[in-house]
């Protein structure tokens, strides 16, 4: 058993003697939504399923060709995935009417709710403890709508400023904070992808989470986003320093609740030019990860359609191939 994997069960276990009657069951439900994703649903593939990340249709919703209420419906019914993970920034509302009617778009299309990426709600690594909580407190309302949605996690961003140490202390601060209201509102994963300059550094990441020391902190390892180092403004100018992509998947594995498949573009022979999938896939699966593995496409020379289909058709052959080894 992953050390994560054993951290949470303790966890559980000692809610559920906390609790009686219905509210420990449903306590147990939401906290147990991730393990059984990691483990696999009955049934499902031994090795991992694949999901589907809202961000690779953000072209499509961005110019409304579709809405956040209707990415479950494309989900199922283009490509055939039946879990879903959302973007904050998508959503129009956070309130209980707009929740209830994704909530029952999903239900309806069959597709599971299993996160949602937040982003733009302050710097949790931040020099001061004002925007530190103010930060926190906007992240508050993200957990109690993916809590409402059924979704296993949230996944935050480690942005801040100040030295590496200063952040890792400050970021572990504002986790185990948010890791403490989640407690009370469905004891939902807080996930920090590597998504940001500094959360880049895979090392420095897995040492905010042994830090944080709370069994809802994990992360949410991204293939593709390990930029040390811009030419200019983050995200919008070229990188020109990089971490290791395979050293940072192995780093950041024995935390995770969620894997981001990030692809750009692809060879005729179906490969990801950039991103060596069997080498990536090997190490999720070796750190006994059999949870859903989100596909986010982002790049240029296809439509998204296309991508989000050649990614798919990617992780079903390397998932073949590795079950077959």
């Amino acid at each position: 058993m992953r050390r994560r994997d054993f951290l949470k069960t303790a966890s559980r276990s000692a809610a559920g003697l906390a609790l009686v009657g219905g509210t420990a069951a449903t306590a147990a439900g939401c906290a147990g939504s991730s393990s059984a994703a990691a483990s696999g649903s009955a049934g499902a593939d031994p090795l991992y399923e694949i999901s589907l990340a809202e961000y690779s249709l953000h072209r499509a919703i961005g110019n409304g060709e579709m809405s956040n209420l209707e990415f479950p419906q494309v989900a199922r019914e283009e490509f055939g995935i039946d879990a879903v993970e959302y973007v904050n920034f998508f959503f129009d509302s956070t309130e209980q009417s707009y929740l209830r009617r994704l909530k029952t778009r999903a239900d309806d299309a069959g597709v599971n709710n299993l996160l949602i990426m937040c982003s733009r709600e302050g710097p949790l690594a931040a020099p001061t403890e004002a925007k530190r909580q103010e930060a926190i407190d906007n992240h508050k309302k993200w957990i109690e709508a993916a809590a409402y949605l059924g979704c296993h996690s949230i996944r935050v961003d480690a942005v801040g400023s100040g030295s590496a140490a200063e952040q890792e202390r400050r970021m572990a601060e504002s986790l185990r904070r948010l890791c403490a209201f989640s407690e009370e509102n469905g004891r939902l994963n807080i996930l920090v992808e590597n998504h940001s300059q500094q959360a880049a550094d895979a090392a420095w990441l897995a040492s905010v989470i042994e830090r944080t020391d709370h069994p809802l902190a994990g992360t949410l390892p991204d293939f593709g986003n390990f930029c040390l180092e811009w030419e200019g403004e983050e995200w919008t100018s070229d990188c020109v320093r990089e971490y290791d992509y395979y050293q940072g998947i192995r780093e950041l594995m024995p935390y995770a609740d969620a894997v981001s498949a990030k692809s750009y573009d692809f060879g005729s022979d179906g490969n990801e030019t950039t991103i060596d999938y069997e080498r990536m896939m090997q190490i999720v699966v070796n750190h006994d990860y059999h949870g859903h593995v989100g596909i986010e496409y982002e790049g240029d020379e296809m439509g998204e359609y296309e991508g989000i289909r050649a990614t798919k058709r990617l992780l079903k052959r390397v998932r073949r191939t590795l079950r077959d080894a």
